[in-house]
């Protein structure tokens, strides 16, 4: 009997399709190949070929030159531009503005070939140093309101180019998603004085059976209500509203828990496309007690088609329960 299942910090319902239930094998899809070895702006020696860099943790060298470890660089072809004014406008009844904004590239590591699977975990924390570094001068502008990470991994995920690299877009609005979540989780705790992310991590720990694995600072756990399968988050058990203002013994931390997971991933679901999102708090607020920072992972497995456009509900047919089995029985902790 199929369930309906409702995501209890939006509000959104889920359809588990259990009459559908899949095994990772059932999927039908096609592995990321290895990195071709073509020509790649991303590559070390080919530092002209992007914007001049903002960002880089090297070993040797100059700006705009090898010997990087983590190069940020803006996007060739942004979606937003950082020049200019908001110019916000009305039009009759709709509104509008200037599309102000920055894109940037995290190039994740001078190899081609080495995906964030196979990275050293030290390599990994320094993407997250990357980021957060470059939130925090970002936030600054105060054209600023929310600043998106996330990483696109394969074509089928959206990704353009093999080398492994991580996306920054900085927006003057919220966006809908992330406003939906922070409101919900702003009523929860009007109501119960608690944060509901905090209280999840509570309930999935002690019930067990969609926790993936945990570490002293993180959880990581398959979803009540996900929208797709083998949708999984990482949780920080500390509270904390803001990515960017993660410590040290955190961002190492979340660096192997990261690796850990895409592993799982990788090997339950072999070597799929996948995306990443860092769902943060608004830049321009402060601490936040009732919203929780979390990453969370959803790999490309089932496509959005006309009822999910039509309803804004989800098909899922893996329950969570099952999701999580396979990844904490992959090992790999």
């Amino acid at each position: 009997m199929p369930e309906l299942r409702k995501d209890p910090i939006t509000g959104r319902w889920v359809i588990i399709a259990t009459d559908r239930a899949k095994r990772p094998t059932d999927f039908i899809r096609q592995p990321v190949p290895p990195p071709a070895a073509v020509f790649c702006p991303f590559d070390p020696g080919n530092e002209r070929k992007t914007p001049p860099e903002v960002l880089a943790f090297r070993n040797s060298g100059g700006r705009d030159e090898p010997g990087w470890r983590v190069r940020v660089v803006p996007n060739k072809f942004p979606v937003l531009g950082i020049e200019g004014e908001l110019n916000r406008q009305g039009e009759g009844m709709y509104d509008k503005m200037n599309g102000i904004g920055a894109h940037e590239i995290i190039i994740e590591g001078p190899d081609h070939a080495k995906t964030m699977v196979e990275m050293p975990e030290k390599q990994i924390e320094e993407v997250l140093w990357a980021f957060r570094e470059r939130v925090n001068d970002l936030k600054k502008d105060q054209r600023f309101r929310y600043i998106l990470l996330f990483k696109n991994h394969g074509e089928a995920a959206g990704a353009s180019l093999e080398h492994p690299h991580s996306q920054l877009i900085a927006l003057p609005v919220i966006p809908k998603r992330v406003k939906e979540e922070v409101d919900a989780a702003r009523l929860f705790y009007d109501l119960k004085e608690r944060c509901i992310f905090c209280d999840i991590i509570r309930q999935e720990t002690a019930s067990g059976v969609r926790m993936v694995t945990e570490t002293d600072r993180f959880t990581v756990l398959a979803p009540y209500a996900p929208r797709f399968p083998f949708e999984t988050w990482i949780l920080p058990k500390q509270h904390e509203s803001h990515f960017e203002n993660a410590g040290a013994a955190t961002l190492e931390n979340l660096a192997w828990v990261l690796r850990t997971t895409l592993r799982k991933i990788d090997k339950v679901l072999e070597r799929p496309a996948f995306n990443y999102i860092i769902h943060s708090a608004p830049v321009q607020e402060g601490t936040l007690p009732h919203y929780h920072w979390h990453v969370e992972i959803i790999p490309k497995l089932t496509k959005v088609a006309g009822f999910e456009w039509g309803t804004g509900f989800y098909i899922n047919p893996t329950p969570p329960e099952e999701s999580a089995k396979f990844l904490r029985e992959a090992g790999l902790g």
